[in-house]
């Protein structure tokens, strides 16, 4: 394809923006009608305050955003409007959305695999989030698949790297991507949704020994029990890999350097491993029970069901 989303950046922000100069365009002319018809001329002036105005304006940057568009709440960054490609990539990976039907391709009800030709979304809904790519279903791969899939392979390191520069953070792309899905995609979801979470985030804790997400509507009795037994079973094994794997090489370092280099890792990786056994006994209490929701009775309720193991909404 050979598309670049800097690209389609531009062309969104020039047309989102015409719209919000066309809009206060046309609030400004009803004024001077409503004014002229009325006999307010003395009385009142037609300027609409571009924070009055109910569309979007998009800013490369905070720093861009002028004092008269200041409490705006339809003002967008260009991290807003990755964040919202981001967002909607996740949609694709759940099935929630698909390149090939417009609007919702999946909210409920019988699933339909035939609206998803272009790209496939995930085959049990639960996308792994890890500090590394542990799993084939890493969301971060699924991300990069996704960009490879609807932008092309011949630009995809430039597109990769225009979404980095534009979430900010260091290092590579994906190590700038991965960090954002780790720290900053739930709370963004959270907000997105007003606290009623279509996605929900099962994490075990502060060390980010585990997290995945899992679409409330494809949600089903045994979706627990898969987590523990093909996810958080094998992140175990691998926490167990990783650390005889460091301490030996501890224990073979040729220096104090060294030493302390490898004992750093091998600590963080005891501690993930420590919460990850933790949240193992909470998931597997639930998972034995093979827990239905019912979908009518909301978010809120069904969330608070799984409160124990899912991220605290704030």
């Amino acid at each position: 394809m050979g598309k670049r989303i800097d690209d389609k950046y531009e062309s969104y922000k020039a047309e989102t923006n015409a719209r919000f100069e066309k809009l206060k365009a046309n609030e400004e002319e009803l004024n001077h009608i409503f004014i002229d018809i009325y006999g307010l001329t003395d009385e009142l002036t037609p300027e609409v305050a571009d924070k009055d105005i109910t569309v979007a304006r998009i800013y490369d940057t905070k720093e861009e955003i002028p004092e008269s568009m200041k409490g705006n709440n339809y003002v967008q960054t260009k991290a807003d409007v990755i964040k919202s490609l981001i967002s909607y990539a996740v949609g694709c990976m759940m099935g929630r959305y698909s390149l090939d039907v417009p609007g919702l391709a999946y909210a409920g009800g019988e699933w339909d695999g035939s609206k998803y030709k272009t790209f496939q979304p995930d085959s049990d809904a639960i996308l792994p989030i890890c500090d590394d790519e542990y799993f084939d279903d890493d969301i971060v791969g699924r991300f990069v698949e996704f960009v490879k899939v609807v932008y092309g392979a011949d630009t995809l390191e430039e597109n990769l790297q225009f979404v980095a520069d534009a979430l900010g953070g260091r290092g590579t792309p994906r190590e700038v991507i991965r960090n954002y899905f780790l720290t900053g995609f739930y709370a963004d979801h959270v907000k997105t949704y007003q606290k009623r979470p279509i996605y929900w985030l099962f994490d075990s804790g502060k060390k980010n020994g585990f997290k995945c997400l899992v679409y409330m509507h494809r949600y089903k009795p045994d979706t627990i029990a898969r987590i523990r037994t093909d996810y958080v079973h094998e992140q175990q094994s691998r926490y167990r890999t990783a650390i005889a794997d460091l301490e030996s090489r501890r224990d073979k370092a040729d220096s104090n350097a060294e030493k302390v280099k490898i004992g750093k890792k091998l600590t963080a990786i005891e501690a993930k491993a420590k919460e990850l056994l933790i949240y193992e006994e909470k998931i597997h209490h639930l998972a034995d029970q093979m827990i239905a929701i019912d979908l009518d009775d909301g978010v809120k309720y069904n969330y608070a069901i799984f409160k124990d193991v899912l991220a605290k909404i704030k």
